[in-house]
């Protein structure tokens, strides 16, 4: 592999992680515009999400829509367990507190991922690890805003924040194994399908299509809508996944944590949040423990 390459694909991991740092815009953009619920907010993100998925795979490969019936409860996993539960607890903690916070608690996900490893593929809980964990329960105490004051940190949204975490990871460990089996498009593509269902018996939908049909401005949601779908689920995936063809997952990682930074700087710069000391020392802990695990997994593979 070429310098070229590895050029690109860092740039392709680092347009994914600014496109997943966006989020916030569209999150709030919409309930402001039609005073959607984070639930109705992830229907329809998920919705257009999996229609243009199964629009690329029918391009890519019409065979991919082949999948055993004893791997459905994976993709089920896959669908609701992780991407429906993950989105609904990210989109509902960004409503509930900061950018920032609902960005760092999300970005917890790397540390969840290790657990899970030790439980499922009987992975070793080396010093490294150890340490990357309490140093990221230590920014979790810090960006949780204890003892500062702030009225809109709350137990319940940390706790919110942190399940969008787990279920970011869940994805990793069940991803992992059916890719085992099945393409890229394939796994994503019913994992979308699946959450996007799934998400129809959340959202209440008379209401969801009520505040659709008043809103004034339907042109202008429609497009906002699609947007969502495209900006923060369709473009940032297939660009990560190309990313990943020229450089090493490990550095990946590492690159695609500048979606939390780039949160930040949207809440600070677009919605005039503000950042105290303590919880700029939580996030510098959080990124740190994710860097420091990446950067151990990635030298233990070249030894």
């Amino acid at each position: 592999m070429n310098s070229k390459d590895k050029a690109n694909g860092t740039l392709l991991i680092i347009l994914a992680g600014i496109f997943w740092g966006s989020m916030g815009i569209f999150v709030r953009g919409l309930a402001d515009l039609a005073g959607f619920t984070s639930i109705q907010i992830v229907s329809l993100r998920l919705t257009v999400a999996a229609v243009t998925f199964t629009l690329i795979l029918l391009r890519k490969d019409v065979k991919g829509f082949r999948i055993a019936l004893k791997d459905i409860p994976l993709f089920l996993g896959l669908g609701l367990g992780s991407v429906l539960f993950f989105a609904a607890c990210y989109f509902t903690a960004i409503q509930m507190m900061t950018l920032s916070v609902a960005a760092i608690l999300l970005y917890t996900s790397p540390i969840w991922v290790m657990l899970m490893s030790l439980l499922f593929f009987r992975e070793k809980m080396t010093k490294n690890k150890l340490l990357a964990l309490v140093i990221s329960f230590l920014g979790c105490i810090l960006i949780s805003g204890i003892g500062s004051g702030e009225s809109n940190i709350t137990v319940i949204g940390i706790l919110i924040g942190l399940g969008s975490g787990i279920g970011y990871g869940l994805y990793s460990i069940l991803g992992t194994i059916a890719l085992r089996k099945y393409s890229t498009y394939t796994v994503t593509t019913y994992t979308f399908i699946i959450a996007a269902i799934g998400s129809l018996f959340l959202c209440s939908l008379p209401d969801l299509w009520h505040k659709i049909t008043v809103c004034s401005r339907k042109p202008y949601l429609f497009i906002f809508i699609i947007l969502t779908g495209l900006v923060t689920a369709v473009i940032p995936f297939l660009t990560y996944t190309l990313g990943l063809e020229q450089i090493e997952a490990s550095r990946a990682a590492i690159l695609a944590t500048i979606e939390p930074l780039v949160a930040t700087l949207i809440g600070v710069v677009v919605f005039r949040e503000y950042l105290t000391l303590m919880s700029t020392m939580g996030i510098i802990c959080i990124i740190a423990a994710i860097i420091l695990l990446n950067l151990r997994h990635s030298q233990s593979n070249q030894t």
